[in-house]
């Protein structure tokens, strides 16, 4: 692949798109949601193809993704000159778009992450290049026949079937002003590297091990409920998956068997059978890591509340495991059906047990005390805090974490701003 030609044929489609109307960029993103919409169970089809998602959480992120596009389709112009009042004729804050903007995304929701970096950035004038995970290359090439089905110019979005070793060449280039990635810390950390030193604009969202805190005066029942599904959706295979549940010690036997009982009920299916609520994980190789962190966690002290049992290279029947403050397993992130359990005594242990790992993303607490809630909001080191809810993103707020976890914002109307260039207008006319 000459990554030169696609470069200069995206420049060239840049200069031109960054004139184009905001509001008739707007016009081509409801025929974007529209084509998503219209084959919606072809392309969920494709995504559990790729990477064995259950076929009803394929259309959920088809469906998901097609709302977010609406969202921005009829957002509010954040990027209108803002005008600000001094002694000057002319003061003003513009936003212009930045240029190319690559984006290295993940393999777990292959439409939902690539669209919700690609969607607002070009909405602000940029326009995309895409290195998608390995096994769904299908899905980036769908996606951009998706963007050229709605009419957009071609070389607005392109996907590149690269490696990762093509990224550098990439970010050298002076065409190339940004780059988002969604991966793992290691992967961040690479990325933001080669971004710094070729003086690049990077947004991270990174790995997570959410804290799912339940208190003494939730509702049990409802949180007891809800709290597998926090976990087992994608098969546990997601960044802001509750991975954590830290229980208050007076509901601890309460809720235990109730949150058992439910997360039990997830068994390995089919995953193109619409029942199916689990399915295999999305390599052998990702089994093989979750596998061994199981072990690590038991030889560290971690106590089997229920067996983490391997069936296949790469299905499980789901597992919990109750870990104590120290054991290093807590320093890692489980992605899979592996859930961990933890016990506090009262609410700054809580907090302490939450917020004492490198990861921030985002973390969910339960209670019906609204100052208690006000306590964890002020004191989690997450970029999210969910109150009597599981965590989850939402096109309309922003989206990202703190620490480990990453930095700048997707989703909002913040996102439209992350990848444009603030410029002062300041003088006498």
């Amino acid at each position: 692949m000459n990554l030169t030609n696609n470069i200069n044929s995206a420049q060239k489609t840049f200069l031109e798109w960054k004139k184009v109307p905001f509001i008739e960029r707007q016009t081509l993103l409801l025929k974007l949601a529209d084509v998503l919409e219209k084959d919606k169970e072809k392309f969920a089809k494709l995504i559990t193809t790729e990477m064995h998602k259950p076929i009803s959480q394929s259309i959920a992120e088809i469906e998901k993704s097609a709302g977010m596009i609406r969202y921005y389709a009829k957002a509010e112009n954040v990027l209108k000159p803002e005008k600000i009042k001094t002694e000057f004729d002319v003061s003003e804050v513009h936003y212009d778009a930045l240029g190319i903007i690559l984006g290295v995304m993940p393999w777990n929701f292959p439409f939902w992450q690539v669209l919700r970096f690609a969607v607002p950035a070009i909405l602000a004038g940029n326009v995309v290049l895409l290195k998608h995970a390995s096994i769904c290359f299908e899905s980036g090439d769908t996606v951009q026949k998706v963007f050229k089905d709605a009419g957009f110019p071609e070389y607005i979005f392109q996907n590149l079937r690269i490696g990762h070793e093509e990224i550098k060449e990439i970010l050298e280039n002076p065409y190339v002003r940004g780059v988002s990635l969604t991966g793992s810390e290691k992967a961040g950390a690479n990325v933001a590297a080669l971004a710094g030193k070729n003086i690049k604009k990077s947004v991270l969202e990174l790995g997570g091990s959410d804290a799912y805190i339940v208190l003494d005066d939730a509702d049990v029942e409802k949180a007891a409920t809800e709290a597998p599904s926090g976990k087992l959706q994608n098969t546990g295979q997601v960044c802001n998956a509750a991975k954590r549940f830290i229980v208050h010690q007076k509901v601890e036997k309460d809720f235990v068997p109730k949150f058992v009982t439910e997360f039990n009920s997830y068994q390995p299916a089919d995953p193109f059978n619409k029942e199916t609520k689990l399915s295999k994980m999305a390599r052998p190789d990702l089994a093989d890591e979750l596998e061994s962190q199981y072990k690590k966690a038991l030889r560290n002290g971690a106590e089997v509340v229920l067996a983490l049992e391997r069936i296949s290279e790469s299905e499980f029947r789901p597992g919990i495991i109750l870990v104590k403050e120290g054991n290093p397993i807590l320093q890692e992130e489980l992605f899979g059906p592996l859930a961990m359990l933890m016990v506090g005594k009262d609410d700054e242990e809580i907090l302490k047990l939450a917020n004492d790992i490198p990861f921030g993303l985002g973390n969910s607490v339960w209670t019906k005390d609204k100052e208690r809630a006000q306590f964890f909001i002020e004191n989690l080191e997450s970029g999210t805090v969910s109150i009597n809810k599981s965590t989850s993103s939402d096109a309309r707020l922003p989206f990202g974490g703190a620490k480990s976890s990453g930095y700048g914002v997707e989703l909002s109307l913040h996102a439209i701003k992350e990848f444009t260039q603030i410029k002062t207008v300041v003088g006498n006319i």
